[in-house]
């Protein structure tokens, strides 16, 4: 879910404020706290079944999708290895990869291709990586809130020294954070979310994600399933298919976020709910759902490597778990197995 203030001139600072520190969580199964149970029926606790359009009525309310090539500029902000963007950079690289073993990358985002404009314009197939800003020196702190992530945001493009530009139609800003970075209502009720800078703040609109590491601080919330959180008893967590689960938890709540961005960019597009305070968005309908047959805490049929890692689609050289999408076309999340030809 996402929350959708009213018009920001509207608004005075606090309410804006009182507003971001109201912003509803991801209505979709993960191993959150709250939801701890002692029961054995682990999948008792999700409705969110593959195939089920019960209650789910998403619809279009007008506003801009990004129907021109989409790119990506990526914000470090901590400490990073090398080894960790590569990871990342390549995820987002096999989005519009044209040859990749099936089932792709490519493939998955042929779902959000599907989704149009008031004109008719498709999304853009082209997600591409843009300029890329390291802030390895904490310039806010090790704790975030909501508005100081426009901040850092701020810092990124006013720079004196290589700004990232500014590009509010087609480029989305990428906030990633260390694993020894907390940001507000992190692993208690978010791995990531999406929204728009504030003119006020940034002196732009521009939209943007932030997605956490969540190595050190919960890998079994939001590194599911390559951790498992300790209540949840013989439950054991997959092999990792890149060898770092903090980054390979990432990479799905990167992929949920980039989805919806392209989808909802201004919050005001595609999303269901009656509420325009907390639209449910199409990645939100299938959270947790990465294989056919997937609900509740059950992930769906998956694929295993020889060495035993997890994983359900390929980038152009990684393999990758990455959450299913909901289709509006044939109205159930769908992989990209449907697609990907």
């Amino acid at each position: 879910m996402r929350l959708v203030p009213p018009p920001i001139s509207l608004l005075p600072v606090l309410t804006v404020f009182s507003l971001l520190c109201a912003f509803s969580p991801v209505s979709g199964w993960r191993p959150w706290p709250h939801l701890r149970t002692n029961s054995s029926d682990l999948y008792a606790g999700s409705k969110k079944f593959e195939g089920s359009s019960e209650f789910v009525h998403l619809r279009y309310h007008m506003g801009p999708v990004l129907t021109a090539n989409i790119t990506v500029h990526t914000i470090w902000y901590g400490t990073w290895q090398k080894s960790q963007k590569k990871i990342i950079r390549e995820f987002i690289n096999s989005i519009s990869a044209i040859r990749s073993t099936h089932p792709s990358v490519a493939g998955w985002w042929k779902t959000v291709q599907l989704y149009t404009d008031q004109t008719g314009a498709n999304i853009s197939r082209t997600v591409r990586l843009g300029e890329e800003k390291n802030d390895r020196f904490y310039s806010h702190g090790k704790s975030l809130t909501r508005l100081s992530i426009q901040s850092v945001i701020k810092s990124a493009v006013t720079a004196r020294s290589k700004p990232l530009p500014i590009n509010p139609k087609s480029g989305l800003y990428l906030l990633l954070t260390s694993d020894d970075v907390y940001v507000q209502d992190f692993c208690g009720q978010v791995c990531g979310f999406h929204y728009f800078t504030f003119p006020s703040i940034v002196g732009y609109t521009l939209p943007y994600a932030w997605v956490g590491n969540s190595a050190k601080l919960c890998p079994g919330v939001c590194a599911y399933p390559f951790a498992v959180p300790n209540y949840i008893p013989g439950l054991k967590p997959k092999k990792s298919p890149n060898g770092d689960v903090g980054v390979d938890g990432m990479i799905s709540v990167i992929g949920h976020e980039i989805a919806e961005l392209a989808t909802n960019p201004l919050v005001n597009a595609w999303y269901a709910g009656q509420d325009p305070t907390s639209p449910v968005e199409i990645a939100d309908l299938c959270e947790g759902i990465y294989g056919t047959g997937g609900g509740g805490s059950y992930t769906g049929q998956l694929l295993e490597g020889h060495d035993g890692a997890t994983y359900n689609m390929n980038g152009i050289r990684r393999r990758y778990l990455v959450q299913w999408l909901w289709s509006h076309v044939v109205s159930y999340c769908s992989g990209p197995n449907a697609l990907d030809q």
